[in-house]
């Protein structure tokens, strides 16, 4: 989905760089789609079109070297035969956005899309629980659920604290790689905010792996307010020019669930 690239594309100038502010250029020079944007477009391409989850990862990222990826990952992004290795990492949430978006009117079929697509890696317990808890809370939120609601049932059913306010997780959250460091956070930076924008600006300033966290904070908040315009074209125009198969896979998905 089209937040949790520009979430992406937000931090990604942030990962190594942290920040302790909501007050920053939202599009900051040197801004470009990592990763986490990577994966998500292979996602939307496996479920779009019944692709093999692990051979279709792999052409994608091998097709985009260099964009950051975790040293297990980078490594099984070449290998002969792929095979999940009990990954925890917080690349299980940040890539399942399109599950919740195309199975948006099945919450068991997103949640089966979401295993699908992440135990080709991270077939952790947290791994795989990660995953299902960010493809839960967008599919809430399209589902039109309040925030409160939607923090309930997130709690009750994947047992994250999200009792914490953004402005409480900040003063003393670090670096995390893992889902069961950024996906509680990040879903907190979503629920709390008032705008796609806010979310975002939530997610970076909290002090983390930036990028992740506004990938996982930015789909959610695209189902709970949608993206302004602007903000869209931008990421569109400016930073995915370079990369027509994202931007077509992107907005194949969002054509696929409008007719």
């Amino acid at each position: 989905m089209l937040g949790a690239v520009i979430g992406d594309i937000v931090g990604s100038i942030y990962e190594w760089n942290r920040i302790k502010t909501k007050d920053f250029i939202f599009f900051g020079r040197n801004c470009d789609f990592t990763d986490d944007s990577v994966c998500t477009a292979a996602v939307a391409d496996i479920l779009l079109h019944d692709l093999s989850p692990a051979e279709t990862m792999q052409q994608w990222c091998r097709r985009y070297p260099g964009r950051g990826y975790g040293g297990m990952f980078g490594d099984w992004i070449y290998t002969n035969e792929p095979a999940p290795y009990k990954s925890y990492g917080n690349g299980a949430a940040m890539r399942v956005s399109p599950a919740a978006f195309l199975y948006r009117g099945d919450l068991d079929a997103a949640l089966v899309a979401s295993d699908k697509v992440t135990t080709i890696t991270h077939n952790h317990p947290e791994g795989v629980k990660g995953a299902r808890a960010t493809t839960h809370a967008i599919w809430l939120a399209y589902q039109g659920e309040n925030v409160t609601a939607i923090r309930d049932v997130i709690t009750s059913k994947y047992g994250y604290d999200l009792t914490q306010t953004v402005d409480d997780i900040r003063p003393d959250y670090g670096f995390d790689e893992t889902c069961q460091g950024t996906v509680p956070q990040a879903i907190t930076c979503a629920l709390e905010s008032d705008s796609f924008e806010d979310a975002v600006r939530n997610a970076i300033s909290l002090g983390g792996d930036a990028d992740t966290l506004g990938a996982i904070a930015g789909p959610i908040a695209e189902a709970l307010h949608g993206i302004p315009q602007d903000i869209k074209e931008q990421a569109t125009h400016r930073y995915l020019a370079n990369a027509p198969d994202i931007h077509e896979v992107i907005w194949e998905m969002y054509q696929a669930v409008d007719e």
